[in-house]
């Protein structure tokens, strides 16, 4: 397993997989972590005597803000002493080693520690609060709880002198001329220095063989775009701390779409091939109803649509327009086979795991502010739903008209740990509450209509992550009844909570986001489907586990109702599930509230392979980590499907496919998550494949 150079907590950690007559040796990986922080972290880590010699070293060095500034030294020992009186202890040899690895501070030769783990979680406390040591005393027993984890940039940023931004997403439309593209191109640079993952709409660029100035046969289309936002997200990374990510959105009924495809193929030709951009399909309902359908489909030019209706293809509702495109002989269009091109996305994913499915009526059937904009794309990991509009950006001798892009930062509820403490109430409003001052802390002025996004609609996205673990350590099955009525019932009382609090910092502040009155909350619409039914638990188990936990009734959702259309709410958006692989680890969590692959997951890192068991698996458990490649995926999609119906935003939905599975079978389960009412499908996974998550959304 490992070489004689190995270190003692690789050994430690590898003779998990030494079976002891029919079980696995799974109290090895907790000698793997006291190893590691007796032979390696102690020893590597700056002593201190005391507190204030630590602060102090680490104001004057320019590795921490001055705190000073906001807390006297007594109310920042306050915190510190709470977060070390906890004891805590990792509960893995991963989780310990990949915030060793990846989050705590280091000095500036590389080589020794600043930080330990209550380090970290006291100055993240401490700037989140940004001088009010009892809010920073909430957030640091939420995060040494492990309740509560944010997302990396807000983890690792948080509190530090020399750092990146605490905003983990940034989304944005490109227009049709050059000087919208060349400002998309510029913030695109910007913002993945900055450490942001971008995710650009190019629906609204002319296709390949489009008129330019009345000439025809000029334009490049999108592909040529494509391969230079590849290159700027590679050149411009967080001093190459963090690489830059970017992902490209296009409509299906743009005529570009089948080389949008091709660039994804492995046996393309490399003029083509696009390689690290990530790509997503935005699709209508009328492409699935003509696909299901097997009609003849129409791509439309999108310059041509734009001169004959003065809109956008990507903004015109399909359903309404997409006969009148077809008639209109102004309209220059392809004709193509709807299921063929169908079976091309799915063929295109088996090879790549590309591209992402947004379901783009399904994100704006549930949108609670329908009336103030219109959802188009979503972000490099697909849980990101929120309205935008292309700025207008002219020639310099005239005025720009900047419009909304989105910007969103992100953290993750640990099912597990908010349930047994019987705290998702007290969680979810302290998650929000830290989301909401990241937002109030975040300013992006070198991108206005990022800037203007966050400044308007004070956007987050509460997530949760350890659900299959959560599960598991309840010997409950992942594609269970109990299952789904768990979901139900969990997602229910966040998005309750995350609402009530959204309200009441609204009243607190006396300012809700622009364009509340237009909104779904504030005509009350919203709350229909909460107001008509009770979410109590309908099984004997999920009562079980709710015992001691209040739920909200139909009456606590007509008084908030009543209380959200008098003060209004602060965040335009709350929810939203990451795929949250990276922290997770830290957590010693199951990843987001997918399925895991493995029961004990194999890790590559140099020359050395490590173990890490799911967490809580004991050899009575095993068999509640089934493999998500050996469940049935409209199991899964199911249950994502229920998490749904309590979530503004969206959420990260990975398929598990056999290589045996056909394209075609993988094309009937996106027309099934379509009908469930999913916004959107994240990568396709085939079993023995692999494919990097989503770093900038890895909360």
């Amino acid at each position: 397993m490992v070489d004689k150079r190995a270190k003692k907590w690789i050994y430690l950690n590898n003779e998990i997989m030494v079976k002891q007559g029919e079980d696995f040796q799974l109290e090895k990986d907790k000698e793997a972590v006291y190893s590691y922080f007796v032979d390696y972290v102690n020893k590597n880590t700056v002593f201190f005597h005391n507190l204030e010699e630590k602060m102090g070293y680490l104001i004057k060095n320019d590795y921490y803000i001055d705190f000073y500034e906001m807390y006297s030294h007594d109310e920042i020992k306050e915190v510190f002493k709470l977060v070390y009186d906890k004891k805590f202890r990792f509960a893995s040899f991963m989780s310990a080693s990949k915030f060793y690895q990846s989050y705590a501070l280091m000095d500036d030769t590389g080589e020794k520690f600043l930080e330990r783990y209550e380090d970290r979680i006291a100055t993240v406390s401490l700037y989140l609060a940004q001088g009010n040591v009892e809010k920073a005393k909430e957030y640091a027993l939420m995060l040494i709880n492990q309740e509560y984890q944010p997302a990396t940039p807000t983890f690792l940023n948080s509190g530090k002198k020399r750092s990146g931004e605490l905003v983990s997403c940034f989304l944005d439309e490109m227009g049709d001329n050059l000087s919208g593209i060349g400002y998309v191109f510029d913030s695109s640079m910007k913002l993945s220095s900055i450490g942001g993952g971008v995710s650009i709409n190019l629906s609204k660029v002319r296709a390949r063989g489009e008129s330019i100035k009345g000439v025809e046969g000029r334009a490049s289309g999108v592909l040529p775009i494509m391969k230079i936002l590849e290159d700027i997200f590679s050149y411009a990374n967080q001093l190459g701390q963090r690489a830059g990510a970017g992902a490209v959105y296009l409509n299906v009924f743009h005529s570009d779409i089948n080389e949008f495809l091709d660039s994804k193929k492995i046996n393309v030709d490399e003029k083509i091939r696009i390689k690290s951009l990530s790509i997503g399909v935005i699709v209508p309902d009328k492409f699935m109803q003509l696909a299901m359908e097997d009609e003849v489909c129409y791509t439309f030019n999108p310059h041509t649509v734009f001169l004959e209706y003065g809109q956008y293809l990507d903004e015109m509702d399909m359903n309404e327009m997409y006969e009148k495109l077809v008639d209109n002989p102004n309209v220059k269009k392809k004709k193509i086979n709807a299921r063929e091109l169908l079976v091309k996305i799915s063929q295109t994913q088996k090879e790549s795991g590309y591209p992402y499915l947004f379901f783009k009526d399904n994100a704006n059937k549930e949108h609670a502010l329908k009336e103030i904009g219109t959802v188009k794309f979503s972000n490099l990991c697909t849980e990101i739903m929120q309205l935008s509009e292309v700025s207008d950006i002219n020639a310099y001798y005239e005025e720009d008209t900047i419009r909304r892009g989105i910007s969103c930062n992100l953290g993750s509820l640990n099912i597990a740990t908010v349930m047994e403490n019987k705290r998702i109430k007290e969680a979810t409003k302290a998650a929000i509450d830290s989301l909401t001052m990241v937002s109030d802390l975040t300013n992006i002025d070198i991108v206005p209509s990022i800037k203007k996004a966050n400044d308007e609609l004070h956007s987050v996205g509460l997530g949760a992550m350890n659900l299959h673990g959560y599960l598991a350590k309840n010997f409950i099955m992942y594609e269970s009844k109990e299952a789904l009525d768990f979901c139900n019932v969990f997602f229910m009382m966040v998005n309750f909570y995350s609402l009530e609090r959204s309200m009441e910092t609204a009243k607190e502040k006396g300012e809700t986001f622009k364009d509340f009155e237009k909104s779904e909350y504030a005509n009350g619409n919203y709350f229909d489907k909460y107001i008509t039914k009770e979410y109590m638990p309908q099984t004997e188990k999920i009562k079980q586990l709710f015992e001691g936990i209040y739920i909200p009734t139909k009456e606590d959702w007509a008084n908030l109702k009543e209380q959200v259309m008098k003060h209004g709410v602060y965040n335009a958006y709350r929810m939203a599930i990451a795929p949250n692989q990276s922290t997770s680890y830290i957590m010693n969590s199951t990843a987001s509230v997918m399925p895991v692959v493995d029961t004990i997951e194999v890790r590559e890192y140099g020359d050395s392979t490590t173990f890490y068991p799911m967490p809580y698996l004991t050899n009575d458990n095993y068999f509640f980590y089934k493999s998500a490649y050996d469940m049935d995926q409209k199991n899964i999609l199911k249950l994502i499907s229920v998490i749904q119906r309590h979530v503004d935003q969206g959420i990260s939905t990975i398929l598990y496919t056999k290589s045996t599975d056909s394209t075609r079978d993988l094309a009937r389960l996106y027309i099934y998550a379509h009908r469930l009412g999913l916004k959107s499908l994240y990568y396709t996974r085939t079993r023995k494949a692999t494919i990097e998550e989503c770093i900038s959304c890895s909360v």
